[in-house]
């Protein structure tokens, strides 16, 4: 959607702070895990909501973005642009400011950790988790950034909807992303191990990967999905919902949210709730700033205080609001300001064409 007259921008704030939440008792040690999870004995937390919202939601948008480009250069320079430049940044201020925590015996800039560290997780597959020396004495050893997990598999995704490009015109590329989903749902539920070996190669995990590309490619099912009626909406929502919770409550939560929670996300997203609709004009869309810093500013604070889940949940997310803030208007938005630069190239070469003819 063009418009931003909707609740996505309100949606991904609430599933990064889900991610936070979830975060909270892992990275202080806490053997139990956030509440959501307790409800649901271990079969749904709020890092479950948040990441795979996160996933509906890309996938939506971002086969509406491809049925926009006027190329595959356009295509990817705006994928591009809304991954790097902010990965770029927190990677830099992770190695900068790394001596602060650091404790080994070697000086840090000469430990070799500490240079591959920006190159390795630039390349999204095979990221390095850690410089060695950083945040070992934590509860969550090693792990400088563990939310940048996903990123790989976003890419991945970024790059089979490029593969649509030459039939997104063709009225049966609907059925295409039909079979993308229901391909997906069998490998995961049933497959989740085929073909493992390959994913290995490229550092990633096969279960993973189809779990997710399910949520994606269920929001891109939502694209099709037409639905102006608010009350034939709200029944939907209500029913998805009704499913989600007995679904969970009988154990059977994995053979149905790949089909309830891109309902309910989507549906909601393209509602257009008063307030928390102009969240993205107030703000801006933190998100992604708040996801990818969320996890070194919580390991940061296990390190100096030791703080318990509540706290270090409280605490993170303000210190995380203030980071996707100032990532949003420092660094994300003037990149997106150069989004179209290949669209504005080709329409300055179609029209010098136009006046040579």
């Amino acid at each position: 959607m063009n418009s931003r007259i909707n609740n996505f921008d309100f949606l991904r704030f609430i599933f990064a702070s889900f991610v936070i939440i979830s975060h909270s008792y892992a990275l202080s040690g806490a053997a139990e895990g956030d509440l959501l999870s307790k409800l649901t004995n271990g079969q749904m937390g709020f890092s479950y909501i948040g990441v795979h919202g996160f996933f509906i939601i890309s996938g939506y948008l971002i086969l509406k973005s491809l049925l926009r480009c006027k190329g595959l250069a356009d295509y990817y320079w705006k994928r591009l642009l809304r991954l790097y430049p902010a990965l770029i940044v927190v990677l830099l201020l992770t190695v900068l400011l790394a001596p602060v925590v650091y404790e080994s015996s070697i000086p840090y800039w000469r430990n070799t950790s500490v240079y591959t560290y920006i190159p390795q997780n630039l390349t999204l597959f095979f990221r390095q988790k850690g410089i060695d020396g950083v945040f070992e004495s934590n509860p969550y050893k090693s792990s400088i950034n563990g939310s940048l997990w996903t990123i790989c598999y976003e890419f991945s995704m970024y790059v089979m909807v490029s593969s649509l490009f030459f039939i997104r015109k063709k009225s049966f590329v609907k059925i295409v992303v039909v079979l993308l989903f229901v391909a997906s749902y069998i490998l995961s539920v049933f497959q989740p191990y085929f073909m493992n070996g390959l994913f290995m190669k490229f550092e990633l995990g096969s279960g993973s990967f189809y779990n997710l590309m399910c949520f994606f490619t269920g929001g891109m099912v939502m694209t099709y999905l037409s639905i102006e009626n608010k009350k034939t909406k709200t029944i939907l929502i209500l029913l998805a919902l009704i499913i989600l919770m007995f679904s969970t409550y009988f154990g059977l939560l994995l053979y149905t949210c790949y089909l309830t929670l891109p309902i309910l996300v989507i549906l909601i997203g393209q509602s257009s709730t008063p307030y928390i609709n102009r969240l993205g004009e107030v703000v801006g869309d933190t998100s992604y700033g708040i996801y990818i810093y969320s996890f070194p500013i919580q390991q940061t604070l296990m390190y100096f205080y030791k703080m318990d889940p509540v706290t270090l949940m409280i605490i993170s997310m303000l210190l995380s609001f203030a980071a996707g803030y100032l990532s949003w208007h420092l660094v994300e938005k003037k990149a997106l300001g150069y989004k179209d630069l290949f669209s504005k190239k080709k329409l300055s070469r179609e029209s010098k064409t136009e006046i040579s003819l």
